[in-house]
């Protein structure tokens, strides 16, 4: 079948996610094989992935011992729950993940996506104050732009008003408060800067005791890669301690190595309530995602009066498959020292970075850490000029699919809050591949400012 018939099959029976009706009518590539930091399409073009999938191929493409994991695994057991039973994948993914999580955040419940495991974490945050005795402990506070889901729950936690609003009404009692754009380094005491100061009047206009959880990502996605200034977070952690709300860290796109750290702790130092997982786990290899809670929580909540169980769950909750598939993949990715090659390279990227930032002038900024990277765009960095909101779409809709298909890098055009390019190789990028990444975001960079004057 050629790619002609398998686009129009494509256009008639698929559902494409989060894609514009102008995308699906074009001629998008067709995949059938990935190699290390590529994809190889119907044509045998290779395209290399700077998105690592959806930030979440972090061990690369086309990984025969991941592979055969996965393949061993359905021929000795494809299915059992996790409901009164375990197999000894889960048990196996579970605890080398305890390993590596930080403090006592020691109990995983393995669902199935990013989005579920925040659904997870609201869930346990809502039942575990229930069993300590206060109900009214519901409201969840959340940041500005923050992405954390498309499931109802979760995207009542997300503050993406374009991707909530078709939906409406979501989940009551969920709070927005300020990111941390802008804030850079160290900006002095972090009890004092603005952005705590506003989550505190939150708590304090709804109310302390109604609080369940403050959620957050290590580096936030939503708005560009934005990494916390000094000492936000042991700010964070006093401000839930006090009130006695539980924090989540959401790093669904930041763990497993995208900022080079296990989990966001190496990057902030700061031991969260909950931690929520998915993407990286597997690299992309199976659907997985998770909640780790402190054990501490896990055993107040079921031996309250109230508590007993965590009443939730799902049929596919820590798959044999799945979890087999985290557990080769995270093995690979510590026997190889994947991290150690995300904090060697990860400060060269950024700096070749900031120096397409200084020779183009449609850069306004760049953000981010680790394998994890938005370029922040304009019309004339020089003059202070902004994107009209035409010319925003000509860069989004136009000038960068038009890049990614000639220069055969795949990154992300973003629109949340600014015009942005969003970069996130796979973790496995040695200097060769980054050296085309940058050649080609260098290349984009150029289209833009021909086809957007001063």
């Amino acid at each position: 079948m050629d790619v002609t018939e398998l686009r129009a099959r494509a256009r008639r029976h698929l559902g494409p996610h989060f894609t514009r009706k102008d995308t699906w009518e074009s001629d998008f590539p067709v995949f059938v094989r990935g190699e290390g930091s590529y994809l190889i399409d119907t044509e045998g073009d290779r395209f290399l992935d700077g998105l690592a999938g959806l930030f979440c191929v972090n061990i690369g493409h086309g990984r025969d011992d991941i592979a055969k994991a996965a393949s061993e695994q359905i021929g000795t057991l494809a299915y059992a729950s996790n409901w009164g039973s375990a197999h000894i994948p889960a048990i196996e993914a579970s605890a080398l993940i305890a390993d590596l999580a930080p403090g006592d955040l020691g109990t995983t419940f393995f669902v199935n996506s990013g989005s579920e495991a925040v659904e997870t974490a609201v869930k346990f945050a809502r039942q575990y104050h229930r069993s300590q005795g206060n109900p009214q402990r519901t409201k969840i506070i959340s940041r500005e732009m923050a992405y954390h889901g498309t499931t109802l729950g979760a995207l009542s936690v997300t503050q993406l008003p374009k991707i909530k609003d078709p939906f409406g009404p979501l989940l009551p009692g969920v709070r927005s408060v300020p990111n941390t754009l802008g804030y850079l380094g160290d900006c002095g005491p972090a009890n004092e800067l603005d952005c705590i100061a506003a989550i505190e009047a939150v708590i304090e206009e709804e109310g302390a005791e109604t609080i369940a959880a403050v959620f957050a990502e290590p580096v936030q996605n939503g708005r560009g890669a934005l990494v916390p200034p000094d000492g936000y977070w042991a700010a964070l952690r006093a401000l839930c301690d006090k009130h006695g709300i539980l924090l989540v860290s959401d790093e669904v796109i930041c763990s497993f190595g995208r900022l080079g750290h296990w989990f966001g702790h190496g990057l902030t130092g700061v031991v969260p309530d909950m931690i929520t997982f998915a993407k990286g786990s597997t690299s992309g290899y199976a659907p997985l995602g998770g909640l780790i809670v402190r054990e501490q929580l896990v055993r107040e909540l079921y031996d309250s009066p109230k508590g007993g169980v965590f009443t939730h769950g799902a049929t596919w909750g820590g798959h044999p498959v799945s979890t087999a598939v985290a557990v080769a993949n995270i093995t690979a990715m510590r026997d190889e020292n994947v991290l150690g090659n995300v904090t060697a390279r990860g400060p060269k990227l950024k700096t070749a970075l900031d120096s397409l930032m200084r020779s183009h002038r449609c850069v306004k900024d760049v953000r981010g850490t680790g394998f994890f990277y938005a370029i922040e765009l304009m019309a004339d960095s020089n003059s202070g000029r902004e994107f009209t909101e035409q010319e925003s779409l000509t860069v989004l809709r136009k000038v960068l699919p038009e890049a990614f298909a000639r220069t055969k890098v795949i990154l992300r055009g973003d629109d949340r809050g600014a015009t942005m390019l969003m970069i996130s190789p796979p973790l496995v990028a040695d200097d060769e591949v980054l050296s085309e990444l940058l050649h080609g975001i260098d290349s984009m960079l150029t289209d833009i400012e021909k086809a957007i004057q001063p």
